[in-house]
């Protein structure tokens, strides 16, 4: 049986900026990122990337430039030997109550729909009270990163229960 984790993108993968991600010069992997991502993979976990990106909706960024952001993230982890399954993103602006945005679980939902897995044996990791909300409504394990909570921590933390 398959084993998912869902990521948040900005301050979980790459260091968050209250301007926004605007292109691929202004996304700083987190330290450690790549080592935690690779230690998943080791470990037969999938792992989807479900993040809200307004600056799409703000019109900030394109979904083009959003595109190539995460074609560049992808290029760079492959170069790890790290592998991400999918990218589900809300472009949404806050104030279009989609679905979509996190804390609203719907992009979650999409993916397991989408790729066939259970949320409730699935874990979310985000950096904020949004991301723990969406996956504690659809019966995720959620862990939050923080400074001194890093993701490489909570994967080490994960994979010595899993022992």
């Amino acid at each position: 049986m398959k084993k998912y984790i869902l990521l948040d993108r900005d301050g979980v993968i790459n260091i968050e900026r209250k301007d926004y991600v605007k292109s691929w010069d202004e996304f700083v992997f987190i330290k450690g990122v790549k080592e935690a991502i690779k230690l998943l993979n080791d470990n037969n976990f999938e792992i989807i990337i479900v993040t809200n990106q307004s600056a799409v909706g703000r019109g900030i960024i394109s979904e083009e430039q959003l595109l190539e952001i995460h074609k560049n993230m992808l290029r760079e982890l492959k170069k790890s030997r790290c592998k991400i399954n999918s990218i589900y993103y809300c472009p949404h602006h806050p104030e279009e109550c989609c679905n979509c945005r996190k804390p609203k679980p719907g992009m979650l939902i999409k993916a397991a729909e989408d790729l066939n897995f259970d949320l409730n044996t699935s874990i979310l990791i985000g950096d904020s009270d949004t991301d723990i909300i969406a996956g504690k409504s659809v019966g995720c394990k959620t862990y939050k990163v923080d400074r001194s909570h890093r993701l490489i921590d909570i994967v080490k933390e994960i994979l010595s229960k899993k022992g």
